[in-house]
């Protein structure tokens, strides 16, 4: 039976059970996260009188713990960790501090990403660039160029957890609410008074070569983890039209199966194709709701070493149904190019023989 044959409704019925939380399970993990989060952080920073060669091991480690906060962070934005509104916008609020972003304009954002997702007519909220083949190949030389240099790794998971959790996530968009407005104030706010309590306890030196390799590493994984389960060979993309929001949570997200360790440490986020089919899942329950459902263990399925692949992933082809290379569409680049080059028109004389 293909996902489009099970109804929408049956498939969210099979969710149900898992969609409750358990307030037990998300303190617990409220604990054995930001836990040894703060005790890694400060073996980081005592590492240092020893050598930097084991302060930047631990550094990663504690990465680790940021990227598992953020999924915290990321569950009380669905109000799905706990059953208080209130008390997942207070935790939402204090893990935005901690991974350096505002919890209600990230959870604006997040939810148009939520019901948008693979959906070609309503692409530029809370997702990353994706150009079709047709609007690559038609763009103007300029457009082509942007895009190539988002598109590449370098920039895209070097430069880009600088611009986003730096830069972008300090400013609210012009239509923003004040609620928005003032949680992103008051998320700025305890950024700076944090570092500032930091750097004076122990040193501005001492507290950049902890808290950098801790913020790019955590950010680039973070960046990571986004891009590859939606950017694989086979997804789902469609005009408003032909989309369908079963499609694009089971088909348009990947399962990606990760080792047992990484599996915890990104919070379950790996069965992203749950995750988009029911929000209100808490990521304890990912696994779970995937394994008592047939259905979702057709999603397309990655490792850690097919995902690598999905960095060569550039253009959706919307006649074959899957992402091309630069390459790939060179070709049709250089014969658009050479049926808009303009004829010359030749010159009659005429000038009497």
């Amino acid at each position: 039976m293909s996902m489009t044959q099970l109804p929408l409704a049956q498939l969210k019925k099979n969710m149900a059970p898992y969609e409750k939380i358990n307030t037990k399970s998300s303190v617990l993990q409220l604990i054995n996260t930001l836990g040894p989060l703060i005790l890694l952080w400060y073996a980081a920073y005592l590492s240092l009188s020893v050598s930097y060669w084991l302060t930047l091991p631990i550094a990663i480690v504690a990465s680790g713990f940021v990227v598992r906060t953020f999924i915290i962070f990321h569950d009380c934005g669905h109000q799905s960790f706990f059953k208080s509104r209130k008390l997942n916008d207070i935790v939402g609020t204090i893990t935005g501090v901690i991974t350096l972003c505002p919890y209600h304009q990230w959870k604006n954002s997040h939810a148009i990403h939520h019901a948008t997702s693979s959906n070609l007519d309503k692409r530029g909220t809370g997702d990353m660039w994706v150009l079709t083949v047709e609007e690559y190949t038609e763009a103007s030389t300029w457009t082509r160029l942007a895009y190539r240099i988002y598109r590449n790794p370098w920039v895209m998971f070097g430069l880009g957890p600088i611009y986003t959790f730096l830069i972008s996530y300090r400013f609210n968009i012009k239509t923003a609410k004040r609620k928005e407005k003032m949680n992103t104030y008051v998320t700025n706010i305890s950024i700076v008074v944090l570092y500032a309590l930091l750097s004076w306890a122990i040193g501005w030196q001492a507290f950049l070569l902890v808290q950098a390799p801790i913020f790019f590493v955590s950010g680039m994984l973070g960046i990571w983890l986004f891009y590859v389960q939606h950017q694989f060979e086979d997804s789902y993309f469609e005009h408003d039209e032909e989309w369908s929001y079963i499609n694009a949570a089971v088909e348009g997200s990947s399962y990606y199966k990760l080792p047992k360790v990484l599996q915890w440490i990104t919070g379950n986020i790996g069965f992203h194709h749950v995750h988009h089919l029911s929000p209100k899942v808490p990521n304890y329950n990912l696994e779970k709701a995937h394994e008592a459902t047939p259905l979702l263990q057709k999603a397309t399925t990655i490792t850690v070493s097919s995902s690598l692949q999905s960095l060569k992933f550039r253009l959706w082809d919307e006649n074959t149904k899957t992402f091309l290379t630069f390459k790939q569409v060179r070709p049709l680049l250089s014969k658009r190019v050479a049926v808009t080059k303009p004829i010359p028109t030749p010159v009659v004389s005429t000038e009497r023989k």
